[in-house]
């Protein structure tokens, strides 16, 4: 795995760096979707298990590059919250929640606690880093299905920001 001290990166411009390099964050969230992921495949519902899952995530590789507590924010808050994360996303899906795949399911429950939980972070890098969870970990088009869920969830637990979003995107009728 590259670091910022490889060899490969060394000389390479600062914007070049952070496209190739993933941020803290980044790496907290690919971290938190992988606990998720296996707490998910435990079917461990009462949370009994975060805790062996999160101490199996932390002995990975390239743990120590990624936001630590971020990470933990999101893993024991998902785990935490997943029946009333799940109730905020199902509405939105076009099958039945055990018909998801267990990584799309672990972004849905990531970006739906981000959401409701850190609106601190723009809704749309909430989404944005979903999507790019779902193109590197998911099915083929698995991200298109989770930015479509997620901007559903948004667009009703972040209704202000949703809407004015919006309105910035539209063209005016002067333009």
């Amino acid at each position: 795995m590259m670091t910022m001290n490889s060899p490969a990166l060394a000389g390479e411009p600062a914007r070049a760096l952070r496209e190739r390099v993933p941020g803290a964050r980044r790496r907290a969230r690919e971290f938190a979707l992988q606990g998720i992921y296996a707490w998910l495949l435990r079917k461990d519902e009462d949370g009994r298990d975060g805790g062996e899952v999160d101490a199996h995530i932390r002995s990975s590789e390239g743990f120590e590059e990624a936001d630590l507590e971020w990470y933990a924010t999101l893993l024991h808050g998902v785990i935490r919250d997943t029946p009333a994360l799940r109730a905020r996303f199902q509405p939105y899906l076009s099958r039945k929640l055990v018909e998801l795949s267990p990584v799309e399911h672990a972004i849905l429950l990531i970006g739906s606690y981000e959401l409701l939980h850190h609106i601190e972070v723009p809704y749309r890098v909430v989404i944005d880093e979903s999507v790019e969870l779902a193109k590197a970990f998911g099915g083929t088009d698995g991200f298109k299905f989770v930015n479509g869920v997620l901007d559903r969830v948004a667009a009703e637990v972040r209704a202000v920001e949703f809407q004015a979003a919006r309105r910035r995107r539209r063209p005016g009728p002067d333009q």
